[in-house]
């Protein structure tokens, strides 16, 4: 936890907060911290600066915060993801919010098993903690948005075009396709298929609603390895 991200339910006063979760757990067990101690915070969806321990126990720590700093601006990108299986979805889903993605949209493939859709990390609050352990990460305090789109067909035909208008719209997918281009000046839409990638039919979809295939090289990667070196390729 590089900082420590506050919450509304998390203040006590203006400029006051305690915390009694695993938060707490991280400062006493990881950071070793003490009272008179200062350290990063960020404000959810605000802005960032310090905080300086008051008081901490085994049962809670109370911290004087100030705050006068923006984050990091968040990369003009949407990801299109095909949904990953469970264990790895929560991997992503922290990749996506450290990195600086500014919306994540999560579809369905003819590879993506109906199982995952009911997994619970897909639950609000499941989501929301994996993006929170990645802002921490980062340093960021911009939770990116993330929108389920459960039937592909009508995603790509009906709301996908408006989507990407005005974007370079991007299919990552192996083939004898053009390298993905380098430091792209602009806003970007990038669709990323699922383990096995995308099947012909999606593509030539995707390609209809006005998105461009491109690949990164000979070698298959694993979901959330392409997702990284698209993004990094990119930006």
């Amino acid at each position: 936890m590089n900082l420590l991200l506050l919450g509304p339910d998390d203040f006590v006063g203006p400029g006051r907060v305690r915390l009694t979760d695993r938060r707490l757990r991280h400062l006493i067990e990881v950071h070793r911290s003490e009272a008179g101690a200062t350290l990063r915070v960020g404000e959810l969806g605000g802005q960032m600066g310090e905080g300086r321990i008051l008081r901490l126990d085994d049962r809670l720590a109370e911290l004087d915060v100030s705050f006068d700093r923006d984050p990091p601006a968040k990369l003009p990108l949407t990801v299109i993801l095909a949904l990953p299986r469970p264990k790895m979805l929560r991997r992503v889903l922290q990749t996506i919010a450290s990195m600086g993605v500014a919306r994540l949209v999560l579809i369905n493939s003819y590879r993506v098993e109906k199982s995952f859709w009911q997994t619970p990390f897909l639950a609000p609050a499941a989501i929301r903690e994996q993006l929170i352990l990645g802002l921490e990460q980062a340093r960021d305090t911009r939770l990116p948005d993330v929108i389920l789109e459960k039937r592909f067909k009508p995603f790509v035909e009906d709301r996908l075009p408006g989507l990407i208008a005005g974007t370079h719209a991007l299919v990552g997918h192996p083939g004898d396709f053009p390298p993905c281009p380098r430091g792209v000046d602009g806003a970007v839409s990038l669709a990323i298929g699922p383990e096995g990638g995308w099947i012909p039919y999606e593509v030539d979809k995707l390609v209809e609603a006005g998105m461009t295939p491109v690949q990164l090289g000979e070698r298959i990667l694993r979901v959330e390895t392409a997702v990284t070196a698209l993004i990094a390729r990119l930006f």
